[in-house]
């Protein structure tokens, strides 16, 4: 360690060390202090000034401890811009005090933020001017005055404004009221005589009382956190239950559907509105925007089918009342849906939607699209839907899914597209519905980067007389 002059001894630098080490120590912990604070503002999503203005606070007030420390006085080299240094940083620490006190909410009053402002400008002022012209002074002597009218007008508007009922609020105020009496006691026997200062002591109550209440926060965060997580798994519970199980044995129709949602709990919606021996409705549905609001709409949507199961022959009239049910009661959400009826004794399908991709058919080694869509769910009470029909044959395979499967894309952003998916259903040839189900769902899954949607399918074969067990839904 090089000394600022040869005449000071190793005797000297010990006992000015002993003598500053508690303010040493203090100015480490708020520097350490004002840091993490910055870095956690720097790493939230969303830019808190109230974070920002109290790590510079803390990062200031902290490094004006040690710069005027009597021990860097000397084992500091003598330079021109060190004394500036020590008397410019005492101007610079109300500027992120006043707009942390603004940021909080403390400046009630138009005195308090008047007087607040007022400080933080002429302190800027003086510290340029120290910076410029080096310390003088009068510019501590203003720097004492302005700051003890300032704080004095904070303390006015303490005792005229009673803390609210708010523990956290309560907790933190008094703690600054405790820092604002120390600061007080400081600025005014500074301007008489020269005495160790103890403001830092009452900046450490201030700093512990902020610690206190952050530390409560996040543990009361960490309890709703939890609550909000037990909430969505019954959520989902719930959600699930609506869903059917599995496709009912039959004759001529074997169905597996598959359902993953983003979140806990989704938008995405399917039932089988007809489930009879040479009888079968599928109903898909997708509901704008995703998590519970979502879920809380897909429910809605479950119950406005099942109001239609008398039109449940006819796929146009169906989705007109499902839309007469669901208009003005969705929040301004809207709802995309495909519904097909298929009937094995007329060997025909008969097929409708609101705005949703078009179904795939596979026959004969063939993907074709069966589109017949009209205006979206939920959204115009003047929409009308038109049915199309189709002859079933044997063999013949039908896809019907959401959006998310089509618009699923790879680290490229490049959509899986109707082709591709059309192209997997070809290859789903020959293999049960269930297996032809769990292999497009896999495809898209790789196929993704992320899931940024739900995703949910039907897959439903047609045998003119099949004994097999159908696929279970997940």
């Amino acid at each position: 360690m090089s000394l600022a002059s040869p005449s000071i001894s190793a005797a000297q630098v010990l006992q000015a060390f002993h003598r500053d080490a508690p303010n040493l120590f203090l100015g480490a912990a708020f520097i350490t202090t004002g840091l993490v604070a910055l870095a956690f503002s720097a790493l939230r999503r969303k830019r808190d000034p109230l974070f920002i203005y109290f790590g510079l606070l803390a990062v200031l007030y902290g490094l004006r401890l040690w710069v005027q420390a009597s021990l860097l006085g000397l084992v500091v080299p003598s330079t021109a811009f060190y004394p500036r240094l020590r008397a410019a940083i005492n101007y610079l620490v109300p500027v992120p005090f006043v707009l942390y006190l603004r940021s909080a909410n403390f400046l009630r009053s138009r005195a308090a933020i008047v007087a607040a402002y007022v400080l933080a400008g002429v302190d800027s002022f003086l510290a340029v001017a120290t910076f410029v012209f080096g310390p003088e002074l009068l510019f501590l002597r203003i720097n004492n005055i302005l700051v003890i009218a300032a704080l004095a007008v904070l303390i006015v508007q303490f005792i005229r404004n009673p803390p609210r009922h708010d523990k956290d609020f309560i907790v933190v105020r008094r703690g600054l009221l405790i820092f604002v009496g120390f600061a007080l006691w400081d600025n005014v026997t500074g301007i008489y005589f020269l005495i160790p200062r103890v403001e830092a002591v009452g900046f450490a109550v201030f700093l512990s009382c902020l610690g206190y209440v952050a530390a409560r926060r996040i543990l009361e965060r960490d309890r709703q956190l939890t609550e909000i997580q037990n909430e969505l798994d019954v959520a989902r519970r719930i959600q699930l239950s609506i869903l059917p199980a599995e496709f009912p044995r039959s004759m001529h129709f074997q169905v597996a559907a598959r359902y993953v949602p983003m979140t806990s709990v989704a938008g995405d919606f399917y039932d089988y509105v007809v489930a009879e021996n040479g009888r079968a409705g599928l109903l898909i549905a997708d509901v704008s925007g995703h998590g519970v609001p979502a879920a809380l709409i897909a429910s809605m949507v479950k119950l406005a089918a099942a109001s239609q199961r008398t039109n449940a022959s006819d796929p146009a009239r169906f989705l007109r009342g499902m839309n007469a049910a669901l208009y003005r009661n969705t929040q301004n959400q809207f709802v995309t849906a495909a519904y097909v009826y298929l009937d094995s004794r007329s060997r025909e399908l008969h097929y409708s939607a609101a705005g949703h991709p078009p179904m795939l058919l596979l026959r004969n080694g063939v993907v074709i699209e069966v589109q017949e869509n009209g205006l979206i769910l939920a959204a115009f009470d003047f929409a009308t839907y038109s049915t199309v029909t189709h002859r079933l044959e044997h063999g013949d395979r039908l896809l019907l899914y959401t959006d998310g499967i089509v618009e699923a894309s790879d680290a490229a952003g490049e959509f899986l597209g109707r082709e591709a998916l059309g192209e997997l259903l070809r290859k789903t040839a020959g293999s049960s519905p269930s297996e032809a189900a769990d292999r497009i769902l896999s495809s898209v899954q790789q196929w993704s980067a992320t899931q940024d949607d739900d995703l949910t399918l039907i897959v439903c074969d047609f045998t003119e007389s099949s004994a097999l067990s159908p696929g279970r839904a997940r």
